[in-house]
């Protein structure tokens, strides 16, 4: 029984005989394929210059990696704007690429459930290639498991990530310093109300999108005008406020931002207003926040606005002295309030 007459996933196909290798070369590897993949060893050999330099890396220049993994279990798998492979993919060249690192390689596990639908699969994993393609990367390794019924819920997917960190460039939560401008790349919440719409099956009069992408080349262009950059960060679970707190936090600094200036679509603040939510606790997967010195913000918030995903960049506040670790919002009525860390888990399964 091949891939032309199964249309669930089966226990065999885990069991690394005959179906997973017909899994593999006949779905993963067509829409995963490059050189270093298509060798199907046990790890993959990643074809270094003969310097020692990552593609793209001046010569001689000192290169330091960045490495990162995470794991996706969004429900449901597809949502207004995206699902779960897209979400994969871009949630790990994110997290290169608030380091300031150039993305290079992926790979990609999953577990998936006996009985999952194997056209239901084939549709994340189409995603998954196209999102690595927009993103400029390569899947160059991965591995299946099948479990039994009940045994997991449909798919998870797990995405580890290699890049290189670019001379000169030191980015990091720790690094905010009192001045540096607050910088939004565009609304927030799209991609949590987007993810709970589907789910519980809400009608807005608008309809509402996941932000749900790759970042990489934004952060290249934001690069390309100043190599200050103090901070970046993707506010995905716990929302902007999560991650203004954490900045203020690993840097001992205070935040202040203004509610008037922080973008939120008209469909979204009504959902939120609605289901009683706070929209800077909403997840974003999308968006990204930096901390770039006053004297720079400018050149990065117009070289943002000329790039993909960054069209809607603004100023929303400025790092302060104090008080450490506290985010303070100056409200639409000119009033100041703390900005705390969401608690508990506003939208489970989100991503």
């Amino acid at each position: 029984m091949g891939m032309a007459v199964s249309e669930t996933i089966q226990l065999a196909h885990g069991s690394g005989g005959k179906l997973s290798h017909e899994l593999v070369e006949e779905l993963f590897l067509r829409h995963f394929h490059n050189p270093v993949l298509a060798c199907l060893e046990d790890a993959a050999v990643l074809p270094l210059p003969g310097d020692g330099h990552p593609p793209g890396a001046p010569a001689n220049a000192p290169v330091r990696w960045a490495f990162t993994t995470d794991s996706y279990v969004v429900k449901p798998l597809f949502f207004p704007g995206g699902d779960i492979g897209r979400l994969a993919v871009s949630g790990t060249v994110n997290d290169l690429a608030m380091m300031g690192a150039t993305p290079l390689w992926l790979t990609a596990g999953f577990i998936i459930e006996e009985g999952f639908r194997l056209d239901t699969l084939k549709q994340v994993v189409a995603s998954m290639g196209a999102a690595a393609g927009e993103a400029g990367i390569q899947i160059v390794a991965g591995d299946t498991k099948v479990v039994e019924r009940a045994g997991a819920d449909a798919l998870f997917i797990n995405t580890s990530g290699v890049g290189w960190i670019p001379a000169g460039v030191e980015i990091s939560a720790a690094n905010a310093r009192a001045g540096d401008q607050v910088i939004l790349s565009g609304p927030i919440g799209d991609h949590g109300i987007a993810v709970l719409s589907r789910r519980e099956g809400l009608q807005f009069e608008a309809p509402v999108e996941s932000d749900v992408a790759p970042l990489n080349h934004l952060v290249a262009a934001m690069l390309g005008a100043s190599r200050r950059i103090h901070v970046l960060r993707d506010p995905t679970r716990g929302g902007l406020a999560t991650t203004l707190n954490e900045i203020a936090h690993q840097s001992a600094v205070g935040i202040r931002i203004e509610e008037a200036k922080i973008p939120v679509r008209d469909a979204v603040r009504a959902a939120c207003e609605m289901l009683g939510f706070d929209p800077l606790h909403v997840a974003n997967e999308g968006k990204l926040v930096a901390c770039v010195p006053r004297s720079e913000a400018v050149a990065v918030v117009q070289a943002m606005q000329r790039s993909l995903y960054g069209e809607g960049a603004t100023i929303i506040g400025e790092v302060a002295e104090g008080p450490s670790g506290k985010v303070l919002l100056k409200t639409g009525i000119g009033g100041t309030r703390i900005v705390s860390m969401p608690t508990g888990e506003l939208l489970p399964r989100i991503c």
